[in-house]
């Protein structure tokens, strides 16, 4: 098939490639014509592992361009995939303005039928709302789906080449066949792919997103009962983590999530089931306590420190807000370090893959560190934001030679607290118990 993408950020550009990389002529198209430039040099505006060299082999194949060229985009194409960003408006509402204007632009070029899919996270009504402007505004017939994404940073390729289930919002019968012979080649191993109407298929993605944000939001609640009573959130991790109807994923407690999703598209819905006249409250509850959730850790380091922070140096060992990724929106680390500052605290940082990203934001106010270790030397104190798999099993005796004081705030449990404690160290985690 002959597919454009519009929008290649995180979701477009590992979408079209894979479309790509199953036989079809794929167009990437953005507005961002130094993205462009650079991808078409081979340069990767984003840290995904594998993904670079998925799309040198396409578009030396011929299978792949870039353009910043929408009606050609657009005139070239049989199928047109909305990859656009819908941020968080002050109300937190997602914010539909991108996806209305590239909506009528393309129904100016438009120089015949066209499948339009809506790949964004929008809002329930969003696709009939751009069906309106291709009838208004197109001479020819759009067929518009709602075709949302469950793409995990980190892991986005593997989960574009082999998802768990494609979701397809139409009405349309012969549209549905369209789309299924596109995904029929990622769901060979028998992975459904779920026709229904527009609206329950833009609902789904914020349904599964809140759900998420909901179990790891109940375990980290959870874990901060453990620490008053006594218990240990591990132990219950895997207690009701061996119970299949719970399952075992996503009830790692920690310092709350982030990134360009979760935190989003919680607020969104929320925003949504409002202007509907109904309050989701546990939704409601979620946000709230993430949010106290990312200050947990600096409330343990005041409370070691007494409350005398101005002049310590504090090591933070990632700022990304997951692994895997060089992504820092609504990373719980930005909350932590913008409070050490606050306090006169010197931070020194590092981060595998996302120091650029925080050095745009943060500049010189804090020192970025070429290695783990490097980060540590004369540090008051080490906290563990990000679990990168090289800070799982360092070397304690190393770091404590490096540190002032051996204090270690692990704020996502990959340590076992006796072991740090046998290394000399004074340990606290999330839930943990601590002899």
């Amino acid at each position: 098939m002959r597919i454009s993408i519009i929008g290649t950020g995180y979701v477009g550009l590992v979408q079209g490639v894979c479309f790509a990389d199953t036989g079809n002529n794929v167009i990437c198209m953005d507005i961002d014509k130094k993205k462009i430039h650079n991808l078409k040099k081979g340069i990767i505006p984003i840290y995904e592992p594998g993904l670079e060299e998925v799309v040198k082999r396409n578009v030396k194949d011929g299978r792949l361009v870039f353009s910043t060229n929408l009606k050609f985009a657009v005139e070239k194409s049989q199928v047109i995939f909305l990859c656009l960003p819908t941020p968080q408006s002050e109300d937190g509402s997602a914010d539909l303005t991108h996806v209305m204007e590239v909506s009528k632009a393309i129904a100016d070029y438009l120089n015949e039928a066209k499948i339009v899919v809506s790949k964004s996270t929008v809002p329930v009504g969003t696709v009939e709302k751009m069906r309106q402007i291709f009838e208004k505004r197109g001479k020819y017939n759009v067929q518009v789906v709602s075709n949302p994404e469950f793409l995990k940073e980190g892991s986005a390729l593997q989960d574009s080449l082999r998802p768990d289930r494609i979701i397809i919002g139409t009405s349309d019968k012969k549209t549905a066949e369209v789309m299924a012979e596109l995904y029929e080649p990622f769901v060979r191993t028998g992975n459904p792919i779920i026709v229904m109407d527009e609206k329950s298929a833009e609902l789904t993605k914020y349904a599964a997103n809140s759900f998420l944000a909901t179990k790891i939001t109940f375990m980290n609640d959870l874990a901060n009962l453990c620490e008053k009573v006594g218990a240990d959130i591990e132990w219950i991790r895997k207690g009701i983590g061996s119970d299949p109807r719970i399952g075992k994923k996503f009830l790692f407690a920690g310092i709350g999530y982030g990134g360009s999703c979760f935190p989003k598209d919680v607020k969104a819905l929320v925003k949504t089931s409002g202007m509907h006249g109904h309050t989701l409250r546990i939704l409601e509850m979620v946000d709230r306590i993430n949010e106290d959730q990312k200050k947990v850790i600096f409330t343990k380091l005041k409370t070691h420190f007494a409350g005398k922070l101005k002049g310590k140096t504090i090591a933070v060992w990632g700022i990304a807000f997951k692994p895997q990724t060089d992504d820092i929106r609504d990373a719980p680390s930005s909350v932590l370090v913008s409070n050490l500052l606050q306090e006169g605290v010197t931070v020194k940082v590092h981060d595998p893959v996302a120091m650029p990203n925080a050095k745009k934001i943060y500049g010189t106010q804090v020192q970025f560190s070429k290695s783990a270790y490097a980060a540590l030397k004369n540090a008051d104190a080490l906290v563990v934001v990000t679990e990168w798999n090289e800070f799982r099993t360092p070397e304690f005796s190393r770091m404590k030679s490096l540190m002032k004081t051996p204090v270690i705030f692990d704020g996502r449990n990959i340590y076992d607290p006796q072991e740090v404690q046998d290394a000399g160290f004074t340990y606290y985690g999330i839930g943990r118990k601590i002899k």
